[in-house]
This record gives structure tokens, sequence and C-alpha cells, in this order.
């Protein structure tokens, strides 16, 4: 039956195994309570089918095996009253329905043999519903602090990210640095070298000034006039 191989998968399904390879893991607990239901309902209603076609099976071997008690008991009485032809068709009648018998007794086997495997997976379905049901707060917190600790490690990654690109842009800050020093450096350079012969000249035009004030300083002096005078105000004084 179709219905037993799909339920034999849910079997040997496990919840936790399935929860770890879900993307979503909040989701998927409510998602697989409401499969399990779904199936529980199909289990059930299966399950009640098989059952009724058990007793059925049932029912319908123990028919035929009071038919069969009956034949033989129909052929003794016939034998008991001296009538042997009766007494073999009631034993020939009894032989059919004990090949009969047969078929039916598997079919029962059979039936329970299915009854049996509804009603595990039934209390199967039930047991792993109250168990998720039970737990589903606890997974789903679980499952939140793992979200939160994802977006966080996430958060760290995008701040070491960061801090390579700060870096990165200390090191371009530098060079640009380092290559306005050396813009201002040549600036100046250029400038010495265009003033260099104007600075010269200009040098020499003050130190010209000032040996003509010096020569003219000199001009206006006469040292043996200023010794004689000097000599007459000691004399003076004596």
């Amino acid at each position: 039956m179709e219905i037993l191989k799909r339920f034999r998968d849910i079997m040997a399904s496990n919840i936790h195994a399935m929860l770890d390879q879900a993307e979503d893991p909040e989701k998927m607990i409510d998602q697989y309570l409401r499969d399990l239901n779904s199936d529980l309902g199909k289990v059930k209603s299966e399950t009640a089918a098989i059952m009724a076609a058990e007793k059925r099976e049932r029912r319908e071997l123990a028919e035929l095996q009071k038919e069969i008690d009956d034949m033989q008991r129909y052929a003794v009485k016939a034998l008991e009253a001296q009538n042997e032809d009766d007494a073999r068709k009631f034993l020939q009648r009894k032989a059919e329905l004990t090949e009969k018998e047969k078929t039916m007794q598997t079919s029962v086997e059979l039936a329970a043999t299915n009854t049996a495997q509804m009603r595990q997976m039934h209390d199967k379905l039930e047991s792993d519903i109250g168990e998720l049901e039970s737990r589903r707060a606890e997974l789903k917190g679980k499952a939140s602090v793992a979200k939160t600790q994802k977006r966080m490690n996430d958060l760290n990654s995008s701040v070491s990210s960061t801090g390579e690109r700060i870096s990165a842009f200390d090191k371009m800050e530098e060079k640009i640095n380092q290559q306005l020093d050396e813009a201002m450096a040549m600036s100046e350079l250029n400038k010495s070298s265009g003033t260099d012969i104007k600075d010269l000249a200009a040098k020499y035009e003050t130190d010209t000034n000032v040996d003509s004030e010096l020569e003219s300083l000199k001009g206006g002096i006469n040292v043996d006039d200023e010794l004689e005078a000097l000599k007459s105000q000691l004399n003076k004084g004596e």
C-alpha cells in the first residue's frame, strides 16, 4: 500500500536531524508541526480503514470456519442417518471451504500486520508532535540566539573589513602628504633659483652705501688736528 510506504519514511525521520538541515529553523519548526498534524490526520484515517478491513477479514474467516464446522457436523449426521451420499457432499464442501480458509487466513495476517504498522506510525507521529510542541519555545529560543549571533559575527566581519579600509586610507593619506611635501620643496627651490640674482645685487647695493658712509666719515675727521687739540687741553691743565 502506498500509504504504508510513505509513512515508513516518517517513522525513520528524526525531528532534530531535519531541523539541523533547515535554513530557517524557526520557520521549519512551525512547518514541520503543520506537516506532522496533516500526516497524523491521514494516518488516523488510513489506520481506521485498515483496522476495519482487518475486522472484516477476521469476521469473514470466523464465518468460514463456522461453515466448515457445520459441514463436518452435517456429514456426521448424514452418516448416522445412513445417507453416505449426503455425507460425501458435506465433506466435499468442507474440503473446498478448507482451501479457501488458507487464503483467507493469509489475508487476515496481512491485515493484522498492516494494522500494527499503521498503529506504530500513528503512535510515533503523536509522540513526535507532543515532543515538538513541548520544546517549540526552547527550539525557537535557541534558533533566535543563533540568528542573533550570526548577525553579530557578520557585523564583526564588517568592522574588521572597515579597519582594513581605514588602514588603506591612512597609507594613501601618507603617500599624498609625501607628494605634497615634495611639491612644496620643489616650489621653494624654484622660487630661490628665480630670485637669486636680484637678492645678490641688492646685497651689493647695500654694501656700497655702507662703504660710502664710512668713507665720508673718514674724510670729515683730521687726526692730527684732534691730537693737537688734546695736547693743548692737557697743557692748560698743568
